[in-house]
């Protein structure tokens, strides 16, 4: 078995020597968190050093991606003459996890400075696969590493997550090129011909150009530049982002390629050109470029909110709060052919502040994300924080005020800072909104909704799609119904008369980790008849709740809502098929087993799209 890594010894019994200050979350902000992030559960900052002789850990392989793998398994074993019930496993990279990595902050400070101030990626109870732990004090663990440009190593803690010991430290693990390009992200461009793709790496511009070489498939390729982005922790708003959950976020790079081919299958990789004149490489992906607005053709989209993140070994789990994640990531995984679009709106990976599961997150969906374009929304996990900017003056980010989001991911808005824009794709229109800042009327934000709503040709373009992070329209759910308003407040009085009057189709919600479906309505009234198919002239908006993706549950109001069709407390997604521009399929698929749940055709013709609904016309007068 391994001994303690004797260097990070040395570090942990200079740490006291070197003033540093760290900042964990507030009880109140703990208790928002808590539930969402299961590394707040960890109190990183009162670790107690108590190395033992008698405890080992020990990790292999030690080095991974041999064959430019961006994720592996490894074991970790595991030898405590001492065991107890909540004794725990944290990974920590980099491997060396000591006060170089806090932080001075005038927000808090302590009494002494902590051994440990930065939380660790994942953990687990030494427990975990062996029951028997605590009788003969040996296990072994699994772990799933993912390359995050650094080493790794493994620590062994008593005394729970509050009130946690270091007992022993592992051997160092690392990949063979830490800083390899990985996880690329594809997403439309500000041109219906356009795709952007953005990934992650260590290369900071200065020592490499980052591109992608890209082409038809058969066909020479070309090499289109890449601009790279990143953050520190200035850049961020509060803790714990700022402080125990801070880890440098790597290198993150967009290209563009554009005059793309319609409908046309492309091949491309990602790639860095070193300064010796060598290259790194990714593996290489597809991708098939967009449809021109308004080609009738077969369109496939995929619409859900709020995913989480869980990891496949097993780790960070608390109060089964994320399970759903992985299901979701699945189904669409196997369903990959059957899709061209992915839409996912708003409360990505639930990271509030921790940002090293922004990269556990870009590594769950990189099967979806680096063959569609994904399309995000920003929610209040994403963006919230006090003083901040954001229209809800609350902490539901950790701290991270939008910056991580903005960054890992292209959106074609004409500011990522607000998160707004309108996408093209075929027949359909989608006007993607940020809730999380002002939407009334008179907003900078208002003014954007009603030229994307506005500027649509609904000859050619149909399919006419809002969505937003909170619940503007109708929701069944119980916090909402105790509030009296079924939405969130001003989000109908503002904006449904937007809805009617460029006659949106559907308008999507997450925020409510559910799904609801609503009957054609305005103004609190059914304004059309019929469950299953809808024909003609529709008359209002059809309002769904797709907020099942992954994360914890949300419960219904007993109170009975006329307006709601069907609702499933379990997580889901929906799926839209355009056959052509008067014909559209609505599907509710549950993330379980892929299987149709809810389901509605809408048939109709162009001349419905123009006819008069109520408060949808402008007023008219007779020539004199």
């Amino acid at each position: 078995m391994g001994k303690p890594y004797l260097g990070l010894v040395a570090l942990f019994r200079v740490v006291s020597s070197l003033l540093c200050f760290i900042t964990s979350p507030s009880a109140s902000a703990a208790d928002v968190h808590g539930g969402e992030q299961p590394l707040a559960k960890i109190a990183i900052h009162k670790t107690v050093l108590a190395l033992r002789d008698s405890a080992s850990i020990f990790a292999s392989p030690s080095l991974l991606g041999k064959n430019d793998e961006d994720t592996e398994w490894i074991t970790v074993e595991l030898v405590n003459k001492d065991p107890a019930e909540d004794d725990w496993v944290g990974v920590f990279s980099p491997a060396k996890f000591n006060d170089s990595l806090c932080y001075p902050t005038l927000e808090d400070s302590y009494e002494e400075s902590p051994y440990i101030c930065t939380a660790p990626i994942k953990y687990k109870y030494a427990n975990d696969s062996n029951p028997y732990y605590t009788s003969t004090g040996k296990t072994s663990l699994t772990f799933q590493l993912i390359n995050q440009r650094s080493d790794f190593s493994f620590a062994l803690f008593s005394g729970g997550l509050s009130n946690p010991k270091l007992v022993a430290v592992s051997n160092t693990i690392v990949f063979a090129n830490p800083k390899a390009p990985v996880f690329p992200r594809l997403a439309q461009g500000k041109a219906w011909d356009e795709m952007t793709v953005t990934w992650t790496s260590g290369y900071n511009i200065d020592e490499a150009y980052p591109f992608v070489e890209w082409g038809w498939k058969g066909h020479a390729a070309m090499r289109s530049p890449a601009g790279t982005l990143t953050f520190n922790r200035g850049s961020l708003c509060g803790p714990p982002a700022r402080t125990v959950g801070w880890r440098h976020p790597g290198y993150i790079h967009t290209s563009f390629l554009k005059n793309l081919w319609p409908n046309t299958l492309y091949q491309y990789r990602v790639g860095h050109l070193l300064e010796d004149g060598s290259y790194v490489w990714s593996k290489t992906y597809y991708f098939r470029a967009s449809p021109y607005p308004g080609q009738e053709s077969l369109q496939r989209v995929i619409i859900f909110g709020d995913m989480g993140k869980a990891e496949r070994d097993g780790s960070n789990e608390y109060a089964n709060y994320q399970p759903g994640s992985l299901n979701t990531t699945d189904q669409l995984i196997r369903d990959l052919p059957n899709i061209d679009i992915v839409f996912l709106i708003g409360d990505l990976p639930y990271a509030n502040g921790y940002i090293s599961q922004w990269d556990q997150f870009t590594a769950q969906v990189a099967a979806i994300t680096s063959t569609k374009a994904f399309m995000i929304a920003s929610g209040n996990h994403e963006r919230d924080w006090l003083n901040s900017g954001s229209f809800f003056n609350v902490q539901d980010s950790g701290g991270e005020c939008g910056v991580p989001a903005e960054t890992y991911y292209y959106v074609p808005a004409e500011n990522r800072a607000k998160f707004w824009y309108q996408t093209d794709y075929g027949m359909f229109r989608f006007c993607i909104i940020d809730s999380e800042h002002d939407w009334r009327e008179g907003s900078e934000q208002y003014q954007f909704i009603e030229k994307c709503l506005a500027s649509v040709d609904r000859k050619h373009q149909p399919w006419l799609i809002f969505a937003a992070h909170r619940v503007l329209g109708y929701s069944s759910n119980d916090w909402y119904a105790k509030e009296g308003s079924f939405e969130e407040p001003e989000g109908r009085a503002h904006l449904q008369k937007l809805w009617q009057k460029y006659k949106v189709d559907i308008a999507f919600f997450g925020h409510v980790h559910n799904y609801e479906r609503t009957c054609p309505i305005y103004q609190n009234q059914c304004v059309k008849d019929g469950k299953s198919h809808y024909s003609g002239v529709v008359n209002g908006t059809i309002h769904v709740i797709v907020g099942g993706g992954g994360s914890h549950l949300s419960q219904f109001t007993p109170t009975n809502t006329f307006w709601s069709l069907y609702k499933d407390y379990d997580w889901g997604f929906v799926k839209l098929t355009a056959f052509n521009r008067s014909s559209l399929l609505f599907e509710y698929k549950k993330s379980r087993d892929g299987e149709v749940y809810d389901s509605f055709t809408i048939s109709r013709d162009y001349r419905d799209v123009l006819a008069c609904v109520h408060d949808g016309c402008e007023f008219t007068t007779l020539a004199s």
